[in-house]
């Protein structure tokens, strides 16, 4: 096995749920997404399987793996049980994201990249918890059933990475097909720290989801998060008016919850 090379794990994936397999009764953060619009591309998994964390391949559907690109507002970001925080925790955020899957089956998402408004979440999430956030001016309109999505990358870098999104909100989604299951039922998050792989579990309520028509997409954050250009429209332009999320603690190596 060369050195960039990933390990094909014999175990089968968990399977897809609309609903989280288990409640988190002790959170380690709480939060609200809000307003969300989730943009989709095909990849070839061959194209971002050496940008995953340590220990994940990419997860595929039909041989396929995706690229995200998710506009939102985070609304009160808390610690533990303490009340979230009203203004720091309250800010536009858009992330580029892949699907990943672990040697334990464990299904999850990988974020590239986590465009957000407020400078000191950013500092904490990159200082704290090497996550990749970035600080941008961000903003969120909405005009009847339309809705904007602006954002301009301030520091790190690279400065003035940008997206400009406009949907235009359709009908309830009655019966999510399998493609919206795989891109939205996610319970948890890979990622490296120092080194090391970890998942951090999440649970929400099912998601509200409301198919949604591309107006505008002017974006150049997929390529500035290492990924390559997305080629064609989206194939899954979706809305939520969002849930309210629990994070639990970060699982050991071995797949066991950390007490």
């Amino acid at each position: 096995m060369t050195p960039t090379s990933k390990p094909r794990f014999p175990r089968r994936p968990e399977p897809i749920t609309a609903d989280a397999p288990e409640a988190i009764r002790r959170p380690l953060l709480t939060q609200s997404w809000l307003d969300l619009t989730f943009l989709h591309w095909a990849a070839d998994p061959a194209d971002v399987v050496g940008v995953l964390p340590p220990g994940t391949v990419p997860d595929t559907l039909n041989g396929v793996t995706y690229v995200g690109l998710v506009a939102f507002r985070m609304h009160r970001v808390g610690w533990l049980r303490l009340p979230g925080v009203p203004y720091l925790g309250s800010f536009p955020e858009t992330n580029v994201r892949l699907y990943s899957v672990d040697e334990h089956g464990r299904r999850g998402v990988v974020f590239r990249s986590l465009d957000a408004s407020r400078l000191l979440p950013v500092a904490v999430g990159r200082l704290g918890f090497r996550m990749p956030y970035l600080w941008s001016g961000m903003a969120i309109r909405t005009d009847g059933d339309t809705v904007t999505y602006t954002s301009s990358r301030r520091w790190p870098g690279p400065r003035g990475a940008h997206s400009r999104i406009t949907v235009r909100v359709g009908e309830q989604v009655e019966r999510p097909t399998e493609l919206e299951h795989f891109l939205t039922a996610r319970w948890g998050m890979h990622s490296a720290f120092f080194g090391r792989p970890m998942y951090l579990p999440n649970a929400h309520p099912r998601w509200p989801l409301r198919r949604a028509e591309l107006v505008e997409c002017d974006e150049d954050l997929v390529v500035a998060a290492g990924l390559p250009e997305p080629v064609g429209e989206p194939v899954s332009v979706l809305y939520s008016p969002g849930v309210p999320a629990r994070f639990g603690r970060p699982a050991r190596p071995a797949g066991i919850p950390t007490p």
